[in-house]
């Protein structure tokens, strides 16, 4: 299948160095992805760690026999913590070979390669058969895609008649002026973005239903404000890394996110769907 240009620019970035650095080192680690923080002043890799903590504690039924797909893995921290916490089976699905070289590393040091499985693809086109999971999993990935239909098409194909998808995504508002995001839009070479109402009708519209949906929106702008803090706190180190242009350019871009947060233009939270028999 053709790539679309949304995830071909998504694949570009994300194989970069500039970008494989800064995610890896300041980001949050194994847990490239938004956090639950306790305070301001917690590690952005413990509050990453809290989020896979907290969406696990919503899956239903896992066990050694359950399987999740994770769209857009990164480097595969949830899957190895869903696989040993649970004994699950978890495919990796990730457009990156820079993050999926490391997540095989990773699940290999970890002795877990007979449970988490990496596939190189992206969620516009999964490359798996109808039916093939009872878990769908995904951590503020499906943003990057420039056609979220599309990727819900496929997670509906993959999932079959019964199952659960969880996900957390950066969204707008159901309330957000048009034209307002076009800084955040811009830097991430983008349209558009979801919304809560976005994901609650088109899932519904195949077949889910809504177990349970928990806005955490004050955690987004928490987050990219302390990445950005990290960034300033450790600037020369991350020069260093991936470059000063890249970093005065994330810093600015961190900051449109948390300006959007505060003008309650942006949103973000633990979204439960459920398909039923």
């Amino acid at each position: 299948m053709t790539k679309s240009e949304a995830v071909e620019r998504a694949e570009a970035y994300y194989d970069s160095a500039e970008a494989d650095a800064f995610y890896h080192s300041i980001w949050g680690g194994q847990d490239i992805h938004i956090g639950v923080y306790r305070d301001d002043s917690e590690p952005i890799a413990d509050a990453s760690r809290r989020t896979v903590e907290t969406m696990a504690a919503r899956l239903v039924g896992v066990n050694d026999t359950t399987r999740i797909l994770d769209l857009g893995a990164g480097y595969g921290g949830s899957a190895r913590y869903l696989a040993d916490r649970f004994g699950c089976r978890v495919t990796c699905l990730n457009l990156s070979e820079t993050q999926n070289t490391l997540n095989r590393t990773l699940t290999a040091e970890a002795g877990l390669t007979d449970r988490v499985s990496v596939v190189y693809g992206d969620f516009e086109n999964i490359p798996e058969p109808d039916d093939s999971f009872d878990i769908i999993w995904s951590q503020d990935a499906i943003l990057h895609s420039g056609n979220r239909t599309r990727v819900l098409d496929e997670v509906r194909r993959v999932l079959g008649t019964v199952g659960q998808f969880i996900f957390t995504d950066p969204m707008q508002s159901d309330t957000c002026p048009d034209g307002v995001l076009q800084p955040i839009l811009d830097r991430i070479q983008l349209s558009t973005l979801a919304s809560f109402s976005f994901y609650r009708a088109e899932l519904g519209a195949r077949g889910f239903e809504e177990a349970d949906t928990e806005p955490l929106t004050d955690q987004l702008r928490m987050h990219y404000w302390r990445v950005g803090q990290a960034l300033k706190d450790r600037y020369d180190e991350a020069v260093a890394l991936s470059g000063q242009t890249y970093v005065d350019n994330m810093i600015k871009g961190l900051q449109h996110w948390v300006e959007g947060a505060d003008r309650g233009y942006l949103a973000w939270g633990i979204m439960d769907y459920r398909l039923t028999a």
